[in-house]
Order: structure tokens, then C-alpha cells, then sequence
């Protein structure tokens, strides 16, 4: 049984915890999993941590370790929860860097990468999509190219979430 992560509900089928025999890297024992996702500190970790080092915070105390390279949490979000995601959250891999998304003054929880296929069941989170997109200056017919070329495996990639109060689904996309 894995931890129980809030704002990110299923770090297994996201791909940032994968089944491992390895050794973590902060408790020193083999736990079954590790987590394969981005760690930002100073320090190189010479191997993966458990997900449970990242629950409990010990892994984030022992190195100053943070998941999330974004903090673009708006104001009114408690600075807790703002702690929670970067140092006791799984994150996950992404082209750029990832960032956390927030609804209802609270960070909203990750579901994972999609692809124009699956951001059909998302008609919420693909309007956010298409609004991000439009504001760069982009002409309506590109966003749309740029919407239908979204590939959860491939480049450009979206990631979603999901308010963890008001249940509304977001995303944002980012490529190479």
C-alpha cells in the first residue's frame, strides 16, 4: 500500500512511483517502490527515494528537497498546502518543469499527462487549454493545431488536474 498523496491520488499511474527493489536513498530500505520523478536540491541523490521518505517529509528535510519547480500558488492559498505539494507531493516529469495548479484557494490534485484524445472527457480543462493558449498571441486556428497535437506520450504534452473542492478539471501544456 502506498502512501495516501492528496494532490497527487495515483503517482503509480502517473509514472512518477514505479515497483523497484531498490534501496531508498533517504530511509535505506527497500520499500517495493520508488519514486522516478523530479527532485529539486542541491545535493545529486545517489539513488531514487521512497514514495513513503516523501509523505512524512524526510526526505525533503534531509536534502531541502522540493517536487514542483513552479510556486505560482495565487494569493490566499495557506502557506501549508503550499508546503504539502512542493515537499510531501510527488511530482512529475515534464518538458520544461512542472507547476502546480490551484482552484478555490487550494492546490488542485494531479490526474496525469494527456493527449488530445483523452482531453475529450475534459471539456472544462480543454477551455482552460484553449484560453492559456490564445493569450500568447497565437491566431485561433493555431491553438487549435496546437490543441489536436497535445500526445500524453509525445511532445506537446498537457498535464491535468482537478479541483479537490469544486471537482472542475484544468490543465496546462508545455514542449521542447
Amino acid at each position: 500500500m502506498l502512501p495516501d498523496f492528496a494532490y497527487h491520488p495515483d503517482p503509480l499511474n502517473t509514472g512518477s512511483v514505479t515497483a523497484s527493489d531498490a534501496t531508498c536513498v533517504c530511509c535505506g530500505e527497500q520499500r517495493g517502490y520508488v519514486y522516478t520523478g523530479p527532485v529539486y536540491c542541491v545535493e545529486s541523490l545517489a539513488s531514487e527515494p521512497c514514495p513513503w521518505c516523501i509523505a512524512d517529509g524526510s526526505l525533503a528535510v534531509r536534502f531541502d528537497a522540493t517536487f514542483v519547480d513552479g510556486y505560482d500558488a495565487p494569493s490566499g492559498v495557506p502557506t501549508e498546502k503550499i508546503e504539502i505539494i512542493s515537499r510531501r507531493t510527488p511530482g512529475f516529469s515534464t518538458w520544461q518543469g512542472n507547476r502546480w495548479l490551484y482552484h478555490c484557494g487550494d492546490g488542485a490534485a494531479y490526474l496525469g499527462a494527456v493527449g488530445a484524445p483523452e482531453l475529450v472527457a475534459y471539456p472544462d480543462a480543454q477551455e482552460m487549454l484553449r484560453f492559456e493558449e490564445s493569450t500568447g498571441g497565437w491566431p485561433c486556428e493555431q491553438v487549435d493545431g496546437f490543441l489536436a497535437a497535445l500526445d500524453k506520450d509525445g511532445n506537446p504534452t498537457g498535464y491535468l488536474f482537478r479541483c479537490r473542492n469544486c471537482g472542475i478539471h484544468m490543465a496546462y501544456a508545455d514542449y521542447t
